[in-house]
């Protein structure tokens, strides 16, 4: 009887010789024939309509302004030109024609009688509050302080800002035709300032100056530390600083991390576009396999709003009392790589004078006002003809819906303090303070500050000597347009017209 004996993995044949047993073939599995994506994380962002962006340019073009022609005045046109008995013109919103009584007056525009009169730049406020706190007074129009915490860079006076504060026909009576409206001094960093041509409107962007840089408002001393040292501080001036640095220190972390992701991006986009070319050329269903692209970092408005200043895109405005004070904020810019554009207030400027000078760096400040917190003790009503004479960059602002509708006359009275001081200053000088000067601090002075042909026909007429107490504005033209003209009276927003306060007159 014949036997197969079978080992383990062997068949044992006829003649004893082992045979590799024969495995079952396997069933193919099934495969996804696809090539990975290329995911873009950003294709699944929601996306609006882009903001529209003006251009500075944009100021010098209004073509429903109908053409004004003054003529007989003295002008003063605040870049050391003085033109008796003078003539300028004013079309679509520019200075078109400006010289004596030579220059033609075009066929059909408004002329103005200036016999007497003198006719100036308008008045420009580097500082004030109206439309974030409005008129009338109550907590329901306090919109001018984020005061939820120290750094509040996010916020924008913009949106605070309401056009039909009934202070702002107040401001144009006194010959204003713009303002940078700043939120408050609560806050180490406020946020974003909002620069405005000074008439009613219905909507905040009807009024915006077009083309305005942004700027941010900041502040140092004993506002902050007062309103923050029962909420978790700072308490003093030492943690103030400490925060500042902090600030920027995590701003720049934040914009180098931005920077890492456009970096990663666009060698990803560039792999991607590589890829399409080698798919192109590669047999059929032969796919390079995709990537998914790198994850943005989330979006922190703040932290956006600090990077932009290390980045020199806005233009940084700081509330300082104190002569250290502005020399530790300079040290700070210094160390983190920004520049300030002003100190405002700066009552101690005149200390540094020098300092600041050798900056760059401009002040606003007031002709006679201090004395009303510890900070404010050592001002002198030669501040700013001290600075000037020093060759510093000098305003006389406001921070006041009353002051601002008398800037003429602050400006006359810091000139009168410098002249018995023995300080030599003439009434150009004087007159820069409150037109080319803010003008630069607002980032405005290529298009606005001065009566120049070409430049936006932001104009007033005065009674007489502009400078004077007794002067009142008499015609006011923002943009080319008439804002206020004393022989109609104030021109009331709906606000008012609503509640019956107007009475047609003027301050």
């Amino acid at each position: 009887m014949r036997m197969h004996v079978f080992v383990a993995g062997l068949a044992l044949g006829c003649g004893g010789r082992p045979r590799p047993a024969v495995a079952p073939t396997p069933a193919e599995e099934p495969k996804l024939d696809l090539t990975p994506p290329w995911i873009d994380s950003e294709g699944f962002v929601p996306r609006g309509v882009a903001p529209t962006v003006a251009v500075l340019t944009d100021a010098l073009e209004n073509p429903g302004a109908t053409a004004i022609a003054i003529r007989g005045a003295t002008i003063l046109t605040a870049t050391g030109r003085r033109i008796e008995r003078g003539t300028i013109v004013l079309e679509r919103g520019v200075i078109t024609r400006l010289g004596g009584a030579e220059v033609v007056v075009p066929a059909g525009a408004r002329e103005i009688d200036g016999g007497g009169r003198f006719v100036t730049p308008g008045i420009i406020d580097a500082h004030s509050h109206i439309g974030v706190y409005a008129a009338p007074d109550s907590r329901a129009h306090a919109d001018g302080n984020e005061a939820t915490a120290p750094v509040t860079a996010q916020a924008r006076a913009e949106y605070g800002y309401w056009p039909q504060d009934p202070q702002i026909s107040r401001a144009a009576a006194g010959g204003v035709t713009a303002a940078l409206i700043l939120p408050g001094s609560a806050n180490l960093v406020g946020g974003r300032g909002f620069t405005v041509a000074m008439r009613v409107g219905r909507t905040a962007a009807e009024v915006a100056f077009p083309g305005a840089p942004p700027t941010i408002k900041m502040a140092c001393g004993e506002n902050p530390k007062r309103v923050y040292a029962d909420k978790g501080g700072p308490s003093t001036r030492m943690g103030e600083y400490a925060a500042f640095r902090a600030a920027f220190h995590d701003a720049a972390a934040y914009a180098a991390k931005r920077a890492a992701y456009a970096s990663a991006r666009a060698l990803w986009e560039e792999r991607r576009a590589r890829a399409a070319v080698l798919d192109a050329r590669a047999p059929a269903g032969k796919k390079i396999a995709g990537e998914p692209a790198p994850e943005p970092p989330a979006v922190d408005l703040k932290l956006e709003t600090l990077a932009s200043v290390l980045r020199g895109e806005v233009l940084v405005q700081i509330h300082c009392y104190r002569a250290d004070e502005m020399a530790h904020m300079m040290a700070i810019a210094r160390e983190m790589g920004f520049r300030i554009r002003s100190f405002h207030h700066a009552l101690e400027a005149y200390k540094i004078r020098d300092l600041l000078t050798a900056e760059g760096i401009a002040i606003n400040t007031w002709a006679d006002w201090w004395g009303f917190k510890l900070e404010a003790y050592d001002g002198i009503p030669e501040n700013a003809a001290l600075m000037t004479e020093q060759g510093g960059r000098v305003t006389i602002h406001s921070d006041s819906a009353v002051g601002i509708q008398r800037l003429n006359q602050e400006a006359g009275k810091a000139l009168a303090a410098g002249r018995r001081a023995g300080v030599a200053l003439d009434d150009d000088a004087a007159l820069r303070w409150i037109t080319a000067n803010p003008a630069w601090v607002l980032g405005i002075d290529t298009v606005t500050g001065t009566l120049e042909i070409g430049k936006r026909a932001d104009v007033v007429v005065w009674s007489g000597a502009p400078l004077s107490v007794y002067t009142r504005a008499e015609l006011v033209v923002v943009g080319g347009e008439v804002a206020f003209d004393r022989t109609v009276g104030l021109r009331a927003g709906d606000y008012e017209l609503g509640a019956g306060a107007v009475d047609g007159g003027a301050p």
